[in-house]
């Protein structure tokens, strides 16, 4: 099987590399541009590539706790074309989410090694590598952790006695609890400033609706994008995930995780999230779920893959060369169909104009720039009471609405309310430049006393102004809302401590390998030669 491990490190490796070199590039290209947002580009270049040279990996250690080595190899070279993925990374965002993801599918193998054998070192490496993924994102390890995990314990349970194991029952039980203590324990610990900062001031921030806790059976373009699109060829294998599941006893708690994830993933169109996740509903967005589902659909895609390949070989492997392309390169046609914005602009104007004179002693907002709020956020000078962290947001005007980004204020239910908000109490924060690039907004701004001072980028964007407004002051946010000094240096020193105690555990500790060899004991004798003499 040497040529499979070669082509999946050579698939492996073209994927990452490729996001390396390109931001070999992107960084000659800011150097050139002298751009802020290029170079953040370069580093966002390097997670993607980051992401892409570990979820294979990730994705073959885990897949092997369930399948043979083969099957493992198709799900980790599976992994990489994931139009799941694509729509996470390039339509959500969440490169967060999806390295989180990866970190647990490197850590899970580790868990089940200690709670099954009791390897000391597969508590330490499976607690540091767990760790790294809470401090990429804790609410993906929170929420996708019992999904994954609880299989894992199940399948712990069933092989407790095999490969020459004798785990009892207690022993896997209380492995199973020390590991989850050392992780609360831990958690608390790495995320510490952050749990102190919500304990003196918890969220306040209105539930914001988001499209994929619709019910894709009456809104069936959502159902197309967070589910079908992102599922792609992986839907192909539902009918015999469903019959290997219920069929085999070692496969049952895969599926079981699988499927409920699964459903999970279908948003509103159930009432099964609701009722699990109680208000967390209303917080939580559920195109991660499917794409967590999907991850745990490979290792039955391996195993369709090994079968077709054993039997049809070359035309199985064009067969599934060809699915798998289609699947990442159709999730990002679709997202080339359905862009979240439409058309581009330029900000070049609008960047100038803040970085002037004296402008950035007042604030700005944008209306209708959709994604492109965040790009002048980073480039202006000026200061905004807009911005795309939701959870972050303090001023009440955002936070009582239940609405995003007033940039998109028309697209969510109470976001024009927001809006008006606001432009009530622009003098309060200084609020004197609003940029617009919908004329929808107009007729507001108005009607509320602004005027149009400038046009930019050939009329698409407007510049509206309101003479009457002083310059901005500090706002002081609320008691505990900003770290401490204390805090603030653990805050940039614990997540990265976590990826330090992991790289150290596994260059300190390298995995070894078993390898089964057959010894005869007692030894026999060589046998001594048998030589034909001729009859006298």
């Amino acid at each position: 099987m040497q040529p499979l491990s070669t082509a999946l490190a050579l698939l492996i490796g073209i994927a990452g590399w490729y996001y390396l070199f390109y931001s070999r590039a992107a960084e000659r290209l800011a150097a050139v541009e002298a751009h802020r947002l290029n170079r953040l580009r370069v580093w966002l270049r390097r997670a993607g590539g980051l992401v892409l040279l570990l979820l294979p990996v990730g994705m073959y250690r885990f897949a092997k706790l369930w399948v043979s080595e083969d099957a493992a190899k198709y799900a980790a070279i599976g992994s990489i074309f994931l139009g799941s993925l694509a729509q996470m990374v390039y339509q959500s965002g969440q490169i967060n989410t999806t390295f989180a993801s990866v970190m647990m599918l490197n850590a899970l193998p580790y868990f089940y090694n200690w709670i099954r054998e009791g390897r000391l070192t597969g508590l330490l490496k499976g607690l540091a590598i767990f760790l790294v993924g809470c401090a990429a994102h804790h609410v993906s390890m929170i929420f996708a952790a019992p999904f994954f995990t609880l299989p894992v314990i199940w399948l712990a349970f069933l092989d407790r006695k095999a490969e020459g194991a004798d785990a009892s029952i207690p022993g896997v039980i209380s492995r199973t609890v020390l590991f989850g203590a050392i992780i609360l324990i831990g958690l608390g610990l790495v995320l510490l400033p952050y749990w102190v900062t919500l304990y003196h001031n918890p969220i306040k921030q209105a539930p914001i609706y988001h499209e994929s806790r619709a019910n894709y059976l009456l809104e069936p373009h959502y159902g197309l994008n967070f589910f079908v699109v992102p599922t792609a060829a992986v839907l192909l294998a539902f009918p015999f995930i469903f019959w290997r599941g219920a069929t085999s006893r070692r496969l049952r708690p895969l599926f079981f995780g699988w499927y409920l994830t699964m459903i999970i993933g279908l948003g509103g169109t159930t009432p099964l999230p609701k009722a699990l996740f109680g208000r967390a509903w209303e917080i939580l967005t559920y195109e991660r779920f499917t794409y967590w589902a999907t991850l745990m659909a490979l290792p039955f895609a391996g195993l369709i893959a090994e079968w077709l390949i054993d039997r049809f070989r070359g035309k199985a492997i064009a067969g599934l060369a060809l699915a798998s392309v289609l699947s990442g390169a159709g999730a990002l046609a679709w997202l080339h169909a359905n862009p979240i914005q439409s058309g581009s602009f330029s900000i070049d104007d609008v960047i100038g104009f803040l970085n002037r004179d004296d402008h950035a002693k007042f604030r700005y907002i944008t209306l209708g720039f959709g994604m492109q709020l965040a790009r002048v956020g980073v480039l202006a000078n000026a200061s905004s009471v807009d911005g795309d962290y939701n959870s972050g947001r303090l001023l009440p005007e955002l936070m009582a609405g239940g609405s995003a980004q007033l940039t998109n204020a028309k697209y969510f239910r109470n976001g024009m309310e927001a809006l008006r908000s606001m432009l009530k109490h622009a003098d309060h924060y200084g609020l004197k430049y609003i940029f617009v690039r919908d004329r929808y907004y107009e007729p507001l701004l108005a009607f509320g006393g602004w005027r149009q001072a400038e046009v930019y980028d050939n009329g698409n964007i407007t510049l509206w102004t309101k003479e009457s407004v002083p310059p901005a002051h500090k706002i002081t946010p609320p008691a505990g809302a900003v770290p401490s000094p204390f805090l603030s240096l653990l805050w940039g020193t614990l997540p990265m401590a976590t990826v330090v105690f992991a790289l150290a555990l596994l260059i300190l500790f390298p995995e070894r390998r078993r390898q089964a060899e057959t010894i005869n004991f007692p030894a026999t004798a060589a046998a001594e030669p048998v030589v034909l003499r001729e009859a006298q």
